[in-house]
């Protein structure tokens, strides 16, 4: 298929930003959305001009490092499906498409659609952890019981990649999907009760310390993520936070 990109062109992220068209064709509808950027790339330097700079790394929707903005929608058109695992044939003969960054002031833009999201590093380094003993007096793993439902409920918060697809799609900017995420996998279990009050304050302090928006209860956040994490995981981390103030 032949198609032409408007893509989002930054020198840096001092430089003033501009939508740039090209032009690709032959393109396969079973190829990935990152192998024809690929493809575009090649015919970039092939031409002596600058290749597209994006963030990728595994290909395979895991690491969370994919991030496009395309026609719209975070990850694309499809859903359940990260960046990299959108595939060509979800568009048509003749599409244009338009492919942005994320766009948040707390996701500023290193280059073209690179954009910096150390934001969610210092939000996880503020609490999103557990402080265990590793001295090699550990428990053992299954020393602890813990219910199939609450461990199947801290799975699914886990499953988080960090995307920040629910920052990218919400009209506020907010972080709160992911931080509910960070928090509820903790908080659903007992390991995680020692240092909840800490953990909930402490991250989403930070979080608002980073300039991410507050929620609306839109819901564009849970339809755009990869993972599908539900909107439960914000409630419950109101819950944690107003808990954590009550103490």
């Amino acid at each position: 298929m032949n198609l032409t990109l408007k893509i989002w062109r930054q020198k840096d992220s001092n430089a003033k930003g501009q939508m740039v068209d090209y032009k690709v064709t032959d393109i396969s509808e079973h190829m990935s959305f990152l192998e024809m950027m690929d493809v575009l790339n090649e015919q970039l330097i092939e031409s002596g001009e600058e290749p597209v700079a994006f963030d990728h790394d595994c290909r395979e929707g895991i690491c969370g490092m994919c991030s496009m903005y395309i026609n719209g929608e975070a990850h694309g058109p499809d859903r359940g499906i990260t960046t990299c695992q959108l595939h060509m044939r979800m568009f048509k003969d003749g599409d244009t498409i338009t492919i942005e960054p994320f766009r948040a002031a707390a996701f500023p833009v290193i280059k073209d659609l690179v954009v910096d999201r150390t934001a969610f590093e210092r939000i996880q380094q503020a609490g999103g952890y557990i402080s265990v003993n590793t001295s090699g007096n550990t428990q053992d793993a299954n020393a602890i019981p813990i219910s199939k439902h609450a461990a199947d409920e801290a799975m699914d918060a886990a499953t988080c990649i960090g995307c920040g697809a629910c920052v990218a799609t919400c009209k506020n900017s907010s972080a709160m999907l992911f931080v509910g995420a960070k928090v509820s996998q903790y908080a659903l279990l007992p390991q995680g009760q020692v240092e909840a009050a800490d953990r909930v304050q402490n991250m989403v302090s930070q979080m608002d310390l980073e300039g991410f928006g507050n929620c609306t209860n839109t819901g564009a956040c849970e339809v755009e993520c990869p993972k599908g994490i539900s909107l439960d995981n914000i409630a419950r981390m109101n819950r944690e936070l107003m808990k954590a103030a009550l103490k």
